[in-house]
């Protein structure tokens, strides 16, 4: 028997029943239900809504089906409406009658929201501690890095020296506010919208602070219109999740770049690695390619969310039952990608030679050319320009700015005496790059401890 089929005849349209039904997806929050009717059995056993007998008994079959569960001598019938309906009829099974008393003061609408909010909650810690697991493998190989001289980009052009290690800071730096948004998030979920019932509250004496407490919640929601109808809490989430998983993807598009043979910056180890069915010397980098794309299926499942919110007047529309397919694909995909990305950052090979080689190449050292005649006084503009021509000539003699004859650069500027060779040293343009945020080897040091003290 439906819960709602009490002023209706007949039985829904086959096709009817299967389109409503939401059991497949919502069979995840069953522990989460199980918690938040013992916690709402308790509450009316305490306001004496319910007799204290019949409020044990209720409690003492809930915690029946759950063990049953765990011991896999009850399944979840798929047959049902929903996992609230699956979950009132083996309490009824389990001790009859009085089971239909469980659902007193209570509605699905505020019934399902706080399951959800349960299980979200939990589902966010996993998130962050497989957050701080993955910027902890980028400290970790930043720190065998710091001497890792590499190019530094700007529009995928090579611009100045940097360190793999600061590199691979800049995407802890992304982690961290990644933790920020979360734990954000976790304040902001963290109200209970249990005992506001369909959306007005209830006549019975209940106590929702009492619940809340039960539950972990630190308040309650306080307008009872807006805890039934409230899914903010999942559109912030599924934007959180989206970020983490663009800077996954932003990541993803460097390992594969740079693990390609123009670059072959990076070996990616053979356990994130597959090969070609026809082309025997291929090595593909398919786990941070699909990580890449992963990345589309959360912005999809974001926007999907949001568009179904968009035009939804209170209090609750059946429309909220298609909010929890995209979430928990979300949380499951951007958990998946974490251990992916984790295991790959942790294994990754730097090949420092051709690094460095590609700064000389690319005439990386052309900012510090001009900068040492600016220490000679010299205006930026004027050192800016000499140093573009002699970043010119390299390129049409196929020398780096510290194979050019002294007498070459003199033709430029007579401020530029031998002391130019030192000052352009590919490591000691990195290493004098002091100021904070920077890529030298201290300073980077000093990012990774920060760092790792936050995620401690």
């Amino acid at each position: 028997m439906k819960l709602w089929s009490g002023m209706l005849s007949g039985d829904l349209d086959k096709f009817a029943e299967e389109f409503n039904s939401s059991i497949k997806i919502d069979q995840r929050l069953v522990f989460d239900d199980i918690k938040g009717s013992i916690a709402h059995v308790k509450m009316l056993k305490k306001t004496k809504i319910l007799a204290a007998d019949e409020a044990d008994q209720i409690i003492d079959g809930l915690h029946t089906i759950g063990q049953k569960l765990i011991d896999e001598k009850l399944t979840i019938d798929l047959t049902s409406e929903d996992i609230h309906t699956f979950v009132e009829a083996s309490l009824i099974e389990e001790i009859g009658d009085l089971g239909k008393k469980m659902h007193t003061a209570r509605s699905r609408n505020d019934q399902v929201t706080t399951d959800l909010k349960l299980n979200l909650r939990d589902e966010s810690e996993e998130i962050v501690d497989l957050l701080k697991k993955y910027i902890n493998a980028l400290c970790e190989q930043a720190k065998k890095n710091t001497q890792t001289i590499m190019p530094g980009y700007t529009h995928l052009q090579a611009a100045q020296p940097v360190t793999f290690a600061h590199h691979l800071m800049a995407y802890a730096m992304m982690g961290l506010r990644d933790l920020d948004r979360l734990k954000d998030f976790q304040k902001r979920i963290n109200e209970s919208p249990l005992g506001a019932c369909a959306l007005a509250g209830t006549t019975y004496p209940i106590d929702r602070e009492f619940t809340a407490s039960e539950l972990g919640f630190e308040s309650i929601m306080q307008n009872s219109m807006d805890a039934v109808s409230d899914r903010d809490y999942i559109l912030e989430l599924q934007s959180v999740l989206s970020i983490i998983a663009i800077h996954l993807s932003r990541l993803s598009e460097e390992l594969i770049i740079w693990s390609s043979q123009p670059y072959h910056f990076l070996k990616i180890d053979d356990k994130f690695s597959t090969g070609s069915s026809i082309m025997p010397q291929k090595k593909n980098p398919d786990m941070a390619e699909l990580i890449r794309s992963k990345s589309a299926k959360l912005i999809g499942n974001m926007n999907q969310s949001f568009v179904m919110m968009k035009g939804l007047p209170l209090a609750y529309s059946k429309d909220m039952q298609e909010d929890k397919e995209s979430i928990f694909d979300s949380i499951d995909t951007i958990k998946i990608s974490l251990e992916v990305m984790t295991g790959q950052i942790s294994t990754l090979t730097a090949n420092k030679e051709k690094m460095l080689k590609a700064c000389k190449n690319g005439f990386l050292n052309a900012t510090d050319v001009a900068d040492y005649l600016v220490n000679k006084g010299v205006s930026f503009r004027d050192a800016h320009h000499i140093s573009a021509r002699l970043v010119k000539y390299g390129m049409e003699n196929d020398k780096s700015l510290d194979e050019i004859d002294l007498e070459i650069y003199k033709k430029e500027s007579d401020l530029f005496e031998t002391d130019i060779y030192e000052e352009i040293d590919i490591i000691k343009c990195v290493n004098k790059r002091t100021s904070l945020g920077g890529p030298a080897k201290d300073e980077v040091e000093r990012q990774i401890n920060f760092v790792l003290d936050k995620i401690s």
